[in-house]
């Protein structure tokens, strides 16, 4: 069965073509639209999907009247009761009909399971809110998902965090991982205000060795916010306060998901995204494997509400399934340009299926220069404190990097990880000594492989610089028009 797979409505609008158990293709709306974060689908998007129909099924990653009925008990009473805000609706537009819809929850856990390659594992979610549920753990074997606790609206770790970006002046559901990035910069000195004004842990789950491990309750809702707490605060302390607060809560949920006994975790949400905290976790050494798919979010649950309804394990291979810029990865060239000039763009092959670009759609630049921070920066409007992530050879990562207790490669920068030679490379270190690492083997991404390979032959350099193809508040570049854009307004060549 071909099946189109559709997430719209909310942040991150996807889509996502799968047949059996191969992933024709996956791509986030905004990529089409230029609108950062798009709700909504746009005709472009829809028309390179249907490229690879007919279908035979269209699965939609939210059931949209029990999300209502959440709209209405949260007092929001314009989107609860409105029919324009219904998917079938937006849909209708471009000849689109809803099959079947999936539990917000469900697709983001199969979205993770069924790509793991695990047969046994324990499933975690961690977002802001689905219909309802705002956290669950789950059991995954034999192609079954079974729920087995949940944790509801208003009570959401997410929505906490997304309180504390908006009280430090970003934006909330977008510029969390700004908000990840300024904790290094920070003392968490309103971590125990935190727990006291806002967290309530009024049931207790029983660990393994006896310890009572907290089920995370909000005292109160902050779907609307913080307001002006703490005022006189600094907004790097509120930062590292909250990220501290955010990997102590996780840790218990981590804790309370080790308890059903397997050794292998799929991770999944938004919350996944944060790398910092990724890294904490997965020293606690709870689990032998952890999988977090490259797009854990809701543009994820495009391919998660497929995987949900067929049950059936994908063949996941790599992310790069977006649009593709047909080529050869300019190797000779892109050196040539890194070698005179420090910094270049590529947009080469299929795009990444994620919020993070991954050498098909990167600004590259060498990472030895104490400058080239300042300049890639500038080039990007991005705030000067936010760091920039290393790429390096799967093969070199050990004798450059401290990876987190059990992870062998991270390949999508889903961890930080303290750089033993920082001082080599001071435009990938962020304040706190560590990067948010990736990795690359030749069988995900040959061309990136070959560019890193002949980059270290040449310089004796094993690591270069990778950002998103972008300008802060854009969306990555998507195509050859786009990349030519890129370089007739910041004067950077895109290859």
């Amino acid at each position: 069965m071909r099946i189109l797979g559709i997430n719209c409505m909310n942040h991150d609008a996807a889509m996502a073509v799968v047949d059996g158990t191969e992933i024709l293709w996956a791509a986030h709306a905004e990529r089409y639209s230029k609108v950062k974060n798009d709700h909504y689908l746009n005709q472009k998007i829809v028309d390179e999907a249907m490229t690879y129909g007919p279908f035979d099924k269209v699965v939609y990653y939210e059931k949209p009247l029990l999300k209502k009925t959440r709209q209405i008990y949260a007092g929001q009473y314009e989107l609860g009761l409105s029919y324009t805000e219904m998917p079938q609706w937006h849909l209708d537009h471009f000849g689109i009909k809803i099959d079947e819809y999936v539990k917000h929850h469900d697709s983001h856990a199969a979205a993770g399971y069924f790509t793991s390659g695990f047969n046994d594992a324990v499933i975690l979610t961690v977002d802001a809110i689905g219909e309802w549920d705002t956290a669950s753990i789950s059991t995954g074997s034999d192609n079954q998902i079974i729920r087995k606790e949940t944790i509801q609206y208003p009570h959401s770790l997410g929505i906490l965090y997304s309180a504390f970006t908006h009280r430090c002046g970003l934006k909330p559901a977008e510029e969390e991982y700004i908000l990840m990035g300024m904790a290094a910069y920070g003392k968490p000195i309103y971590k125990d205000d935190i727990f006291e004004d806002f967290i309530e842990c009024s049931s207790q789950w029983v660990s393994d060795d006896g310890d009572l491990i907290p089920a995370f309750r909000l005292k109160q809702n902050l779907h609307r916010g913080l307001s002006d707490w703490h005022p006189e605060a600094d907004v790097m302390d509120l930062a590292a306060s909250i990220q501290q607060v955010t990997e102590e809560v996780l840790a218990s949920l981590w804790h309370r998901a080790s308890s059903y006994g397997s050794r292998n975790l799929v991770y999944a949400g938004g919350v996944a995204l944060n790398c910092a905290a990724n890294r904490v976790l997965a020293n606690m050494g709870l689990f032998d494997n952890i999988w977090i798919i490259p797009n854990p979010g809701d543009a994820g649950s495009s391919l998660g509400c497929i995987a949900a309804s067929e049950k059936k394990q994908l063949n996941w291979q790599h992310p790069f399934l977006g649009h593709n810029i047909e080529g050869e990865y300019p190797v000779d060239t892109l050196i040539k340009e890194l070698k005179e000039n420090k910094m270049v763009g590529v947009a080469n092959g299929r795009a990444e299926f994620g919020p993070r670009a991954l050498g098909n759609r990167s600004l590259l630049a060498d990472p030895r220069g104490p400058e080239i921070k300042d300049l890639v920066n500038s080039i990007k409007k991005r705030q000067k404190f936010r760091p920039f992530a290393p790429a390096i050879l799967e093969e070199d990562v050990n004798d450059y990097f401290d990876l987190p207790t059990g992870v062998k490669n991270t390949p999508y920068m889903q961890y930080t990880a303290a750089c033993t030679h920082g001082k080599d490379f001071p435009a990938i270190i962020h304040y706190d000594s560590t990067s948010r690492v990736q990795t690359v083997r030749k069988s995900d991404n040959p061309g990136f492989h070959a560019l890193l390979t002949e980059w270290k032959k040449q310089t004796d350099c094993p690591i270069l610089l990778n950002t998103s193809l972008n300008i802060k508040g854009q969306p990555i570049v998507n195509d050859m028009d786009d990349g030519k854009a890129f370089t007739n307004k910041y004067g950077v060549k895109v290859l």
